[in-house]
C-alpha cells in the first residue's frame, strides 16, 4: 500500500496506515496475552498439581473475561469514545501481565487471566470498530485485515517467547532469571507491549463518526481531512448524519432488539459469523498445541518449535488474505477457506482415529503423524487466509453506525463465549475421543460454508453506510 494511484482509485495517506497500524496494536495483545498460556499450561499444571477439568478452566477462563470486556467495550466506545476505551484496554492488559507473572496459586491465576480477558475483549471490539471508521472503502478490507495479522503476530510473539524461555531454563517449569520460573516469564513478558499499547492510544485522533455521534462535527470534519483528504468531507459527514436520522425515525434509537428472536437480523448475522469462527476449533491449535504434539511424540522443545512454525505460516498466509481481499471480495475467500477447513479437520480426524494407546501414552502410527501435522498446518492456512481476517472486517461493516460499537461488542462477547466452550471442553473431549472431536470441528466448518452461501452478501468496494443495508432490508438478508 502506498499513497500513489493505482487502477483509477485513489491512494491511501501514510496517516490512514498508520492510524489502522496504530489500532490494530490492540489486536497484538490479543494474541499474545490468549495464546502465551500455551507454553505454560503442563508447567502451571504441574505447579500446582491440578486436574485435567481445573487445567482447562484455568485455559479457558480468560476467555470468560473477554466475552465480558467485548460486552461491555460497546458501552465504554459509545459513551466515552474509542480511544478511552483503548486506554483502559491497555490498562488491564498490564495489570494481569503483572498479576499471573507473580501468581502464588490457582485461584490467584486465574483471577488474573480473567483481568487479562477483560482486556482482550475491549481490544477484540475497539479495534476493529476504530480502523472500520477511519479506512476509506477502497481499502476497508485491506485495513480492516491489520486486526486479524496483529492477532497472528501476537501468537507467534507469545509462542516465540514461550519457547525462548523454556529452552533457556530446560523447561517451562525450571528456573530462569532471578530464580523465576520460566512459565512466569511468559506471562511477565506481556507487560511490554502492555506498555507500548498505552502509549500508542495517547497518539491516536478520536473516530470521526463517533464525533458525529457526539455532535462535534467540526472536529470530525478535522480528521476526516487528515485520513481522507481526496474526498468530499462534507458528503462523509452527511451520510453519517442521515444514517443517524433513519434510525431514529425507525424507532431504532441505536438498539440491538428486533423481530428475529429479540434481535435485529443483522445483530444475529454477526453472532452467527462470530460463533462459526470460533466452532470450527482454531484455538485448540494455538492454546493447546504444544501439549498435543507431545502426545503423538514430539518432545517439548520440538513441540514449541512446532508451534511457532505454526504461527508463522498463520501470518503469511493472513498477508495473502489482506492482499486479495479488496481484490476478489469477501465471499469467494470465505468460501475456500471453508472447503479447505473441512477437508483437513476431516483428515485430522481420520489421523487419530489410527492413534494406538490413550492419554499421554497416545501415538500415531507410521504415516499418520505427518499426516496430522500437515493437515493441522492445512487448517491453519485455510482459516488464516479466510476467516480469520474477513469476519473482523465484516464485523466492522455490517452493522448500522449508531448500533456499530455495542453490535460488534456482542458478537465478539459471542465469539468469546464459543471460544471459552471450545476450550473448556477440548481436554475432556480429546481424552474421550480425538477423531470424535475433529469431526465435530469439521462438520462447523462444513456449516460455515453455506452460511456465507446463503446468508452473507458481498460488501466489497461500498461505504460502511451502504454495506450495512445489504444486510436490513426489511428484517430480512439479501444474498
Amino acid at each position: 500500500m502506498s499513497t500513489s494511484s493505482t487502477e483509477g482509485r485513489p491512494g491511501v495517506p501514510r496517516k490512514v496506515i498508520g492510524l489502522a497500524i496504530a489500532g490494530a496494536v490492540g489486536g497484538f495483545l490479543f494474541g499474545f496475552d490468549s495464546s502465551v498460556v500455551n507454553g505454560a499450561v503442563d508447567a502451571i499444571k504441574g505447579e500446582f498439581a491440578l486436574s485435567e477439568a481445573v487445567t482447562g478452566f484455568a485455559v479457558a477462563v480468560a476467555l470468560l473475561g473477554c466475552a465480558a470486556g467485548a460486552y461491555l467495550a460497546g458501552k465504554v466506545a459509545d459513551k466515552y469514545g474509542r480511544i478511552p476505551a483503548m486506554k483502559l484496554g491497555a490498562i488491564l492488559f498490564l495489570v494481569s501481565a503483572l498479576g499471573t507473572g507473580f501468581a502464588f496459586g490457582v485461584w490467584d491465576l486465574i483471577f488474573w487471566r480473567l483481568v487479562g480477558g477483560l482486556g482482550i475483549g475491549l481490544a477484540s471490539v475497539i479495534a476493529p470498530a476504530y480502523i472500520s471508521e477511519i479506512s476509506p472503502r477502497h481499502v476497508r478490507g485491506r485495513l480492516a485485515s491489520l486486526q486479524q495479522l496483529a492477532i497472528t503476530t501476537g501468537i507467534f510473539a507469545a509462542l516465540l517467547s514461550d519457547a525462548l524461555f523454556a529452552n533457556a531454563a530446560g523447561g517451562a517449569d525450571q528456573p530462569l532469571w532471578l530464580g523465576i520460573e520460566a512459565w512466569r516469564w511468559m506471562f511477565l513478558a506481556g507487560a511490554v507491549p502492555a506498555v507500548v499499547y498505552g502509549w500508542i492510544a495517547y497518539t491516536l485522533p478520536e473516530s470521526p463518526r463517533f464525533l458525529v455521534f457526539k455532535g462535534k462535527e467540526d472536529e470530525a470534519r478535522k480528521v476526516f481531512q487528515t485520513i481522507a483528504p481526496s474526498e468530499d468531507t462534507d458528503r462523509h459527514i452527511r451520510e453519517i448524519q442521515s444514517a443517524i436520522e433513519e434510525d431514529k425515525l425507525a424507532g431504532q434509537r441505536g438498539s440491538l432488539r428486533g423481530k428475529v428472536f429479540g434481535l435485529q437480523a443483522v445483530v444475529w448475522i454477526g453472532i452467527t459469523l462470530s460463533v462459526l469462527q470460533q466452532f470450527v476449533g482454531i484455538n485448540v491449535i494455538f492454546y493447546y498445541s504444544t501439549t498435543l504434539w507431545k502426545a503423538v511424540g514430539f518432545q517439548e522443545k520440538d513441540s514449541l518449535t512446532i508451534s511457532v512454525a505454526t504461527s508463522v505460516t498463520n501470518i503469511l498466509v493472513t498477508l495473502v488474505a489482506i492482499a486479495l481481499v479488496d481484490r476478489i471480495g469477501r465471499r469467494p475467500i470465505l468460501l475456500a477457506g471453508s472447503v479447505g477447513m473441512a477437508v483437513s479437520l476431516g483428515a485430522m480426524a481420520l489421523a487419530f482415529a489410527s492413534a494406538t494407546g490413550s492419554g499421554e501414552e497416545i501415538s500415531l502410527p507410521g504415516a499418520w503423524g505427518p499426516v496430522a501435522l500437515v493437515a493441522a498446518n492445512v487448517f491453519v492456512i485455510s482459516f488464516g487466509a479466510s476467516w480469520g481476517p474477513l469476519v473482523w472486517v465484516l464485523l466492522g461493516e455490517i452493522f448500522p453506525s449508531r448500533i456499530r460499537a455495542r453490535a460488534l461488542g456482542l458478537a465478539a462477547a459471542a465469539q468469546w463465549i464459543a471460544n471459552f466452550a471450545i476450550t473448556l471442553s477440548f481436554p475432556v473431549m480429546a481424552a474421550g475421543s480425538l477423531p470424535l472431536t475433529y469431526a465435530m470441528y469439521a462438520l462447523f466448518a462444513a456449516a460455515s460454508f453455506f452460511f456465507v452461501m446463503f446468508k452473507v452478501p458481498e460488501t466489497n468496494g461500498m461505504s460502511l453506510e451502504q454495506a450495512e443495508t445489504l444486510f436490513v432490508p426489511k428484517g430480512t438478508v439479501k444474498v
